[in-house]
């Protein structure tokens, strides 16, 4: 309560929540509306708890304004899989469903889901029907909850990813929302005549959380989930085959506001240390403290990592141990080496191979002379093992036996689908969101533009000797972070059509943020400013030295310190 007496007011999201009827809504008479190709703007804000985002093609903004027409509206839809992990069934479904509903192309995400764009209101509720049949669903892929918990695919230590993914989809069926709406609502589900009435969210309330929740899975010494850059995450200890515990992480987030110094990113801090049997519930406490604590009344300060930056790492544990009844335990040594996938072929200890392949920025579509969305099909059709999405939006073919691996590299073969895992060291660790045109937030291009950005960068490092080097490159449109630009040793982040600012210097393991070097690069000042950075690197680095590391080390940007500007940029440290 405020000190004259008056209750601080709450965001308007927060009434929303509250008076939803359990995120229903009003979503039934919205869908039911033929004279508008979207929903209320109330219910927009709703169908993020059901996994979909209200958009349109930004493309055709002007063109359509000019003529007097309504917006190209349409929806995109996330499904969730949690811990990456689906069946060539799965696959098979997702592939039909993209060409029948969506916009011919299957888009997987920096957080091991799928994505659909250019749904129309037509076929979105028979699209989240058919997404259920394969036992799929989109119900908390976005929203002010714990969404899609992601886990390391782990294609070459096996012997303990059954475990870390077990965990994944505990967490995920533990803080899923108990709301019967999504099932009522896209699944025909009959109501109960005052149901709503009675029912209850045993873990989130009627108003759910302050903001989304993000919560991972790693196995060192592979940190691909970015576990620094999520509210909740927990690395597994393994001694032997057997995984022993979690350490437990907590306060990490990538979002931010353009010229909003209050707003930044923030890497996680560890908690403690928890056995496997209690992690589910330290999932839960950490949740409801969130719950409880987080700020209601500014959204944009409302994530975990504000909580914990405002009230101290002590506070926050003391918060989750009185709600547990025990103590956590005091956290285990752990090391992490790289943030990227490893690609290619790995036999597993059980005799059983997995693929790791290159999906650029995570969009399978079908182009001329590299049909991928048809080959991975076929390779759907006969696979009898999994397929596993990877956090970097690459794809795994897991569990292939000796036996079916012939049947299945010939169909590589056939469809180019290797191809890509000759790529430079760069575009190799490179990531973008989707930005331009459906994304309503974007400021700039990012999945359509990074690609051709990275053909221009190679030429610098083909010069420089650094084909086979692996510098991560991120991407996005927006300060929002969706592929977490700020864990990227250059970070590219959209700031006006055409302008980026640029980040240098995270660490490689993703245990260091970059920081702002130069602000409102336009595009074609991005090469020329790299190359000199690129040269040096080259001529002056250590042995064993990553990009990032040495950006920091030449004094080519300063490492940031918890309490300093993160917004400041640092051109004027280095050489352009």
């Amino acid at each position: 309560m405020s000190k004259n007496g008056n209750e601080p007011k709450l965001a308007k999201n927060e009434i929303l929540k509250t008076e939803s009827r359990y995120l229903r809504g009003t979503l039934v008479e919205s869908l039911a509306d033929p004279l508008s190709g979207t929903v209320s703007a109330d219910d927009s804000q709703l169908t993020k708890f059901h996994g979909i985002y209200t958009q349109d093609d930004r493309d055709l903004r002007n063109e359509r304004r000019r003529k007097k027409l309504d917006k190209a509206y349409s929806f995109m839809i996330r499904v969730r899989v949690a811990g990456g992990v689906a069946t060539p069934e799965q696959w098979l479904q997702m592939d039909r469903l993209a060409d029948e509903y969506a916009n011919g192309t299957l888009k997987l995400t920096t957080r091991q889901a799928f994505q659909f764009h250019g749904v129309l209101k037509n076929v979105l509720k028979k699209t989240i029907q058919e997404i259920n049949a394969v036992l799929l669903d989109t119900i908390a892929a976005c929203g002010d909850v714990n969404r899609n918990v992601m886990c390391n695919p782990n294609p070459y230590q096996s012997h303990v990813h059954a475990a870390a993914l077990q965990l994944a989809k505990d967490i995920s069926d533990h803080l899923t929302p108990q709301t019967r709406a999504y099932h009522e609502i896209w699944l025909d589900e009959e109501r109960v005549a005052g149901g709503e009435e009675t029912e209850e969210e045993p873990i989130y309330g009627k108003t759910y959380l302050p903001r989304k929740f993000k919560t991972v899975v790693a196995v060192p010494p592979s940190n691909d989930v970015d576990i620094y850059a999520h509210d909740l995450g927990f690395i597994a200890i393994v001694e032997g085959d057997k995984v022993v515990g979690y350490n437990v992480t907590v306060g990490g987030g990538m979002g931010m506001t353009h010229g909003a110094a209050a707003t930044h990113p923030r890497l996680a801090e560890v908690l403690g240390f928890c056995k496997p049997e209690q992690a589910v519930d330290v999932a839960e406490k950490v949740v409801l403290v969130q719950r409880d604590f987080g700020d209601r009344t500014n959204r944009a300060h409302a994530r975990l990592k504000y909580t914990i930056e405002d009230r101290g790492l002590d506070w926050f544990r003391d918060e989750v141990e009185k709600r547990l009844g025990y103590k956590l335990g005091k956290p285990k040594p752990f090391k992490f080496d790289h943030t990227g996938d490893r690609y290619g072929w790995v036999e597993g200890p059980d005799g059983d191979f997995h693929l790791t392949l290159f999906i650029q920025n995570g969009r399978v579509k079908d182009e001329e002379g590299f049909p991928m969305k048809t080959g991975l099909r076929e390779i759907a059709k006969i696979h009898k093992g999994d397929f596993r999405l990877t956090c970097n939006q690459n794809l795994i073919i897991g569990r292939i036996s000796p036996v079916e691996r012939p049947k299945i590299e010939a169909l590589l073969e056939e469809y180019g689908l290797v191809r890509g895992l000759s790529s430079s060291g760069l575009r190799l660790n490179s990531m973008a969101c989707v930005a331009l045109p459906t994304c309503g937030l974007a400021l700039a291009e990012s999945e359509r533009y990074l690609p051709d950005l990275v053909t221009e960068i190679e030429e610098v490092i083909e010069e420089a000797g650094l084909r086979e080097d692996a510098i991560t490159i991120r991407m996005t449109g927006c300060p929002n972070g969706c592929a977490r630009p700020y864990l990227g040793e250059i970070g590219l982040v959209g700031k006006t059509p055409g302008k980026y600012n640029l980040y240098l210097g995270a660490g490689f393991d993703g245990a260091r943020l970059n920081r702002l070097y130069q602000t409102s690069v336009e595009t074609r000042d991005i090469v020329p400013t790299l190359r000199p950075i690129i040269q040096r690197y080259a001529k002056e680095r250590e042995s064993g030295e990553h990009f990032g590391d040495f950006c920091v080390r030449a004094g080519i940007i300063q490492p940031w310190q918890v309490g300093e500007n993160y917004h400041t940029p640092q051109v004027e440290m280095g050489s352009k």
